[in-house]
């Protein structure tokens, strides 16, 4: 029996609207802006076959990645990774991402079973925080006191966990308040986390937030300063002056520069993901190395991979939903049913979300929506 091989690949556009959506000071992070139009656009990207099977995944594909799997064997999923990750040493290895998932899901398909299954995975269901926008000056999120109300409608709602981002370029107090004052609304019914997305200016600024976190018993920060995230001696500096657990390694890629940021005492949760780390191949690495050590992997951001990789690796506690804000329920184009698409109310009493039980990914995009929406299509045969 011949083997299949890849036969084309298509990276499908479409564009929509975010409404009530604008930036920041410096245009990079979004946040609330009543009346405001943000228009984004997204991409799928489809892996043929010759024997019938297409696999896909919402992202894109570099050229130089496309042109290397025409022809490939798409279940050689080891060998394209590391192909890959030496081919792209010099450019961009995320590049490695996004058709992984895209193999992953044709694997699925091909063998008519759900990707967690392929993994080894078994729950059902996960549970998950609540990540939020980031602050802003316009009537939002805007406040300490508003991040506090925000807490208290995800507790209502079943949220186990609750994450802030707070602002770009604000003073420190206002984020240490925003932290004391989130404890101080939700008690203790509830886990609490910080993210400031690398934005304070000093490792001073971290450690004062880190202070904070101790007196409101926060269960991890994340990404304080403007090292990029990237740093192992200051962060191991910080964790000798906190007691909060830290949350690193979202920005270096690949299993061994996490191995070398956790065996030098650079973090204590593992960051890692699919569309950063080298797709599910890589990101499972991440998380079994962090197995090893005992420690637990954190997945950044939503998404079916996610589902599928958190339902396959014990340790890890949390499925990040977001971003979410009061005050704009819809942020996502609806390429897949509600109980998929990441908004506010995608969670179920519990607080959970559920694992999709389709073949591959599990669940089907809406092409009516795709197309309708449709900006162009790029193809590789």
């Amino acid at each position: 029996m011949s083997e299949p091989r890849i036969t084309k690949i298509e990276q499908v556009s479409f564009g929509y609207e975010i409404h009530d959506m604008g930036t920041d000071y410096n245009g990079f992070n979004q946040v609330y802006e009543k009346g405001a139009v943000r228009k984004s656009g997204g991409s799928i990207l489809r892996i043929h076959t010759d024997i019938g099977v297409t696999g896909e995944t919402p992202g894109g594909i570099q050229p130089t990645v496309a042109r290397y799997l025409l022809g490939r064997n798409p279940f050689e999923r080891e060998k394209i990774y590391n192909d890959l990750k030496r081919g792209l040493r010099h450019t961009d290895r995320t590049g490695i991402n996004s058709p992984d998932v895209a193999l992953w899901d044709f694997a699925g398909k091909a063998l008519d079973a759900p990707i967690y299954r392929l993994l080894g995975g078994y729950k059902k269901s996960i549970p998950a925080y609540a990540s939020t926008y980031h602050g802003d000056d316009n009537g939002g999120l805007s406040t300490p006191e508003a991040f506090a109300d925000f807490a208290a409608q995800c507790v209502s709602l079943g949220y186990p966990a609750f994450k802030i981002h707070g602002w770009g370029n604000g003073p420190m107090r206002r984020e240490i308040d925003t932290v004391l004052e989130t404890r101080k609304r939700v008690g203790d019914e509830i886990d609490l986390m910080i993210d400031p997305a690398c934005e304070y200016e000093t490792w001073a600024d971290a450690l004062r937030i880190g202070r904070a976190c101790d007196e409101a018993n926060f269960f991890w920060l994340e990404d304080p300063y403007k090292d990029g995230g990237v740093s192992i001696f200051a962060h191991r500096k910080l964790r000798e002056l906190i007691r909060t657990p830290l949350l690193q390694t979202e920005h270096i890629f690949g299993l061994e520069q996490h191995v070398d940021f956790i065996v030098n005492g650079g973090t204590d949760f593992v960051r890692v993901g699919t569309y950063e780390d080298g797709g599910i191949t890589g990101a499972m690495k991440v998380a079994h190395a962090a197995e090893g050590f005992g420690l637990d992997v954190e997945f950044h951001g939503g998404g079916l991979a996610h589902r599928h990789c958190i339902a396959a690796v014990r340790n890890t506690n949390y499925y990040e939903l977001g971003l979410l804000h009061p005050d704009v329920p819809t942020t996502k184009p609806p390429i897949y049913p509600p109980e998929f698409t990441d908004e506010l109310t995608g969670v179920d009493s519990t607080g959970h979300v559920i694992v999709p039980q389709g073949p591959g990914l599990g669940v089907e995009l809406d092409w009516e929506y795709i197309n309708a929406n449709h900006t162009g299509t790029a193809v590789y045969e």
